[in-house]
């Protein structure tokens, strides 16, 4: 053993690596993205790592390997989970061979999600048995005890931790190499009764499920990490909870006596240890985030046991419904809970405003408003400027898409009309065309999400005759997550170099016969490209190539000269570049060299000329003077 100061993404790979994991898949997705890459930097040698192009592929191979008796670890977030959901309700009335534990991370918040959705929930759907760490030190020993259960029950499990576990630090005690468990694949054993899944099968083994489950609810109630802390037996009140807020109420009850319960394993639900805890009291509080799932539980075994204790929570006013929990909400319910207030708890800045007063301080100073956008001379500027000018004065609709050019969204440019999920713009705009032919549809989508969702919807568009212009804003890399590469960029998480898929050849073999590639910092060339493959019938696609400026150092700024700057304002006006600023005297622009990569798009546009110095598409910069 050794000690280490860890990101619980990290302090999970370890113990996943430490509980003999075989083969670990997933798509990249914040906050579970580090997990999969440190087990593939810590990778001990025996473990094959992939990012899968989506996350029900992912499910799917991790899936296989637990067929033949590997451990597997398949990773995502929870978005990620509803595109995996179909392998893996299947998957649980089919059952694994060696232990698989299915990563998901939830995001409360939402800091850096479409949603707030409960995975604890998705586990009682399922019938999944569900895991739920409290912190950084309790996710290394609880992964590898979720193998232990997969593989003793011949189940998949669900690993549900949140961001501010995934996220948070912990100095903490790891298995060296030589420690970690051995697991040889027993190899895959043809067994048609029990791997194909017919109808007769699933009738068996849904039953042989809900007699497990009953079977893992009791087991749970004697899991280590289910715990009751009776502090003062005497009384009449308790307070459940899970997840990184029971160290929130640790914490708010350091005053206190309490009987505290915490529910390690929301589904199967410990019912026996919740009876124990349950005996004596007249009032429970359940501090949860997100779903009131320890709430219903307690409520329904009150009910089935006839106690009469009033289970307080989301459902009764006492904790927020949505939003991520923190210490100052806590702190305020337990507080109103106890009776220290009569306050109801309306949300974070309620509660913070309270204990500001309670601690007599002054309200700190206003945040600065720092709204998202794109990057200092992202090619996607380019590519939505450039679509944006070529279509001027038509009917449009732009469908947008998960990623980096979410951002597209934000003025002046404006370029995003709608964005649902991953790949869903694609057939939004092909429902927007059958109910209105007459818009010109436009479809934007990024290359790594073309591979995991895009595809699908750009078959069905050509199938089903829509006319509408595919537009891939290819950056060479998955640059939303932290640059993960993908099927395009020739190369694994692994290392190994590999052939790149091409995405022309792709949309050919689909069957569009317009496919132009085009560098989006050559403004004019990518205006009139879009002009003519617009105006084409039937499915065409453009991908604008050009990357990520992560991956690309600078070799020139462009700077403006004051002389020939006529203060027109175009360049900030109608760009939005974070390095286009309005110099001292408040009229002219002037360009931050700190943020510039020298991509010329603002020099391309400036109707003066007024602007040089940038070093890319030298020979383009001469393409918009006269727009």
């Amino acid at each position: 053993m050794h000690k280490e100061f860890l990101m619980g993404n990290e302090a999970i790979a370890l113990g996943a690596l430490a509980a003999g994991v075989n083969l670990v898949a997933g798509y990249p997705g914040t906050p579970s993205t580090e997990v999969l890459e440190t087990i593939a930097k810590r990778n001990p040698g025996n473990v094959y790592v992939e990012w899968s192009i989506n996350e029900k592929a992912g499910m799917e191979v991790a899936a296989g390997a637990a067929y033949a008796g590997a451990r597997t670890l398949v990773t995502m977030k929870q978005v990620g989970l509803n595109v995996a959901s179909d392998p893996l309700m299947s998957l649980e009335y089919i059952g694994v061979k060696g232990g698989m534990v299915v990563l998901v991370a939830d995001d409360p918040g939402p800091i850096s999600s479409q949603t707030e959705q409960d995975t604890r929930t998705f586990g009682m759907f399922s019938k999944v048995p569900v895991f739920d760490p409290c912190s950084v030190s309790d996710a290394y020993e609880m992964i590898q005890e979720a193998f232990e259960v997969s593989e003793q029950y011949g189940t998949p499990v669900i690993f549900r931790a949140t961001t501010r576990v995934d996220h948070g630090y912990e100095a903490l005690e790891v298995k060296d190499e030589n420690e970690y468990k051995k697991n040889q694949p027993e190899g895959f054993v043809k067994d048609s009764s029990r791997w194909v899944i017919f109808p007769r099968l699933s009738v068996k083994n849904h039953a042989l499920i809900e007699k497990r489950n009953a079977e893992l609810s009791d087991t749970f109630s004697e899991y280590k990490r289910n715990v009751i802390l009776k502090e003062n037996t005497s009384g009449k009140k308790g307070i459940a909870t899970h997840g990184a807020n029971y160290g929130y109420v640790l914490d708010s009850c350091k005053d206190q006596s309490m009987r505290v319960l915490r529910v390690a394993t929301p589904f199967p639900f410990p019912e026996k240890l919740a009876l124990e805890f349950l005996e004596g009291l007249d009032e429970v509080l359940c501090v949860e985030e997100l779903d009131p799932v320890i709430e219903r539980a307690l409520t329904y075994v009150c009910g089935k046991y006839g106690l009469f204790v009033k289970i307080r929570g989301k459902k009764t006013g006492d904790m927020p419904l949505s939003g991520e929990n923190t210490l100052e909400i806590v702190e305020k319910a337990i507080g109103k809970f106890m009776g220290a207030d009569s306050d109801v708890c309306h949300g974070e800045d309620a509660c913070s405003k309270d204990m500001a007063d309670k601690n007599q301080l002054p309200e700190p100073p206003a945040l600065p408003v720092r709204p998202p956008v794109l990057c200092a001379g992202c090619p996607h500027r380019a590519s939505f400027y450039a679509v944006k000018m070529a279509m001027k004065g038509q009917k449009t609709i732009y469908c947008g898409d998960i990623g980096c050019y979410t951002l597209g969204n934000a003025q002046p440019l404006d370029m995003c009309d709608t964005c649902l999920c991953m790949g869903a713009g694609i057939g939004i705009a092909q429902g927007v065309f059958h109910t209105e032919p007459d818009t010109k549809c436009f479809a934007f989508v990024g290359d790594s999400t073309f591979f995991a969702s895009g595809i699908t919807g750009t078959i069905n568009a050509f199938y089903n005759q829509a006319d509408l212009t595919l537009v891939i804003l290819d950056n060479s890399t998955t640059a939303m997550t932290g640059h993960q590469p993908h099927p395009g960029t020739g190369r694994t998480v692994m290392g190994q170099a590999v052939e790149k898929v091409s995405m022309e050849k792709v949309l050919r073999a689909i069957g569009l016969e317009t496919v132009e590639t085009v560098d989006p910092l050559d403004y004019k060339l990518s205006v009139e490209t879009v002009k003519r493959v617009a105006a084409e019938l039937g499915v065409k696609a453009i991908i604008f190539r050009s990357p990520c400026i992560a991956l690309t150092k600078p070799s020139g700024r462009s700077k403006v000269d004051t002389e020939k700057c006529i203060a027109c304002g175009k360049c900030i006006r109608e760009l939005g570049c974070p390095a286009l600023v309005l110099g001292e005297d408040g009229k002219k622009a002037k360009i931050d060299t700190s943020l510039c990569t020298g991509c010329t798009l603002c020099e391309q546009i400036c109707p003066v000329g007024a602007i040089a110095g940038g070093t890319k598409n030298d020979t383009a910069k001469e393409g918009a003077k006269n727009e």
